[in-house]
């Protein structure tokens, strides 16, 4: 069942409908039937509008980090510093998002959406800047944890308000197509980020980002609010905080969860590896990086399609084990590539690329099940989602970089036992869920 978009513009407000008692049931048939293309056609663009900005907020993740990869090298002698501890800048911003997940989520079900993630975009724009003037690896890292602070505000919420309008599979292929929207930043930020590089310090490359988080801040005002204060949750947020406890004890939720969280923790473990595998390790061009990147997010655009076309006739469980089995595969292949060098750069570009793309059949779906669990609580359930999702990606990059030896194979070994995680996960969820909102 999809819900209507809320808004203050009477044509949209279910409180529209007041009409003179006076006034004769022909009439109001007759006017009803008069202003309802006009009023299918405001819906319509008003929903268009929504989803561009709400795949803009999700984006966020990944743009945070995508933009900045091909630089990695660069800061590193810049900053003095080495490998590792650029990709722990990475596991930094991974700190913040993970954790401020926990405080924003309740904040939004308790004070609707739009004000927390206006103030978290505040704070991205802050931390980005940090990030532009730091002048050690230590400074880095902490602008980082700051940045990631507040772009996870603009995701967690924006998940939250998916679940404020549509339900159900419907909320699932709602959350493909934004995810194939949104995924056009991974797309352009890699290859964005090496031209920028070209032609300009890796500086260049924050001052960029703080401009986006202001350009989001503002088309943010033209979205209405998606929780009506009539919905809000007004418990106080000690309460909501532990409320936490009872989420954890779910079993299918924590099912749909661990399969996301799992998985991230091998993206992750890509995106702290991959630049040093393609550009340190077999030479690639750091301009020529962004391709390889990219192709694994077109591979993530079409298996989100795919999923929204499916996921109506097969279930959105149904989907997610298929594409954590083929996680579990593809990783195990990547680390026997990795650490014999059967086939060199294509040895583990090629299981990089399919391991990537499933994205598309494991993240829309596990998301999309949680919220489904405790609709009451989306704001809640979507921070305990990304917390754990980007706490196993601070463990995934932090491995890797842990274990760094110049060679793809920690990389590898990290996303195979991942996909091995997130198939064990998948496979205990059940198919139908009872009724969990009335526990709460």
């Amino acid at each position: 069942m999809e819900r209507p978009i809320a808004a203050k513009d009477p044509i949209l407000s279910p409180r529209a409908g007041v009409v003179n008692p006076l006034t004769s049931k022909t009439d109001i048939a007759v006017d009803a039937a008069a202003a309802a293309p006009a009023i299918a056609k405001a819906r319509e663009s008003q929903g268009l509008r929504a989803l561009a900005v709400l795949s803009a907020l999700m984006g966020f993740a990944s743009i945070s980090t995508d933009l900045y990869l091909p630089a990695l090298p660069t800061m590193a002698q810049a900053l003095r510093s080495n490998a590792g501890a650029m990709e722990l800048t990475i596991s930094g911003y991974l700190i913040g998002f993970s954790l401020g997940q926990l405080f924003w989520g309740p904040i939004g079900d308790r004070h609707g959406r739009r004000l927390p993630v206006a103030i978290g975009l505040v704070i991205f724009v802050i931390g980005s800047g940090g990030c532009a003037l730091a002048a050690s690896p230590g400074q880095m890292i902490f602008w980082r944890i700051v940045q990631g602070w507040g772009a996870c505000a603009a995701v967690v919420l924006a998940r939250a308000m998916v679940r404020d309008l549509y339900e159900g599979e419907r909320a699932a292929q709602m959350m493909s197509v934004l995810m194939t929207v949104m995924a056009i930043a991974p797309l352009v930020g890699p290859f964005l980020g090496g031209q920028i590089l070209a032609f300009a310090s890796w500086r260049a490359i924050f001052w960029t980002l703080a401009v986006v988080g202001a350009a989001t801040l503002a088309a943010l005002s033209t979205v209405p609010e998606t929780l009506p204060p009539e919905r809000r949750n007004r418990e106080k947020l000690g309460r909501a905080f532990a409320d936490y406890l009872m989420l954890l004890r779910t079993p299918r939720l924590m099912g749909f969860i661990g399969a996301g969280a799992f998985f991230y923790g091998g993206l992750f473990a890509y995106i702290a590896g991959s630049p040093f595998a393609y550009i340190t390790y077999y030479h690639v061009p750091s301009v020529w990086y962004g391709l390889l990147f990219g192709a694994g997010v077109i591979g993530i655009i079409a298996a989100n399609l795919l999923n929204a076309r499916l996921v109506i006739r097969f279930g959105m469980v149904s989907l997610l084990r298929a594409g954590a089995a083929g996680a579990a595969l593809t990783g195990l292949v990547l680390a026997l590539d990795a650490h014999t060098g059967w086939g060199g750069l294509y040895g583990v570009a090629v299981p990089l690329f399919v391991f990537v793309a499933l994205t598309g059949f494991i993240v829309a779906n596990s998301i999309s099940g949680a919220l489904a669990s405790f609709p009451q609580r989306a704001g809640a359930v979507s921070a305990l989602v990304g917390a754990l999702q980007y706490g196993a990606g601070i463990l995934g990059s932090g491995l890797v970089a842990a274990f760094a030896d110049g060679t793809p194979g920690p990389m590898g070994l990290v996303i195979a036992l991942s996909g091995l995680g997130c198939a064990l996960c998948a496979w205990f969820v059940r198919e139908r869920a009872p009724v969990l909102a009335e526990r709460f």
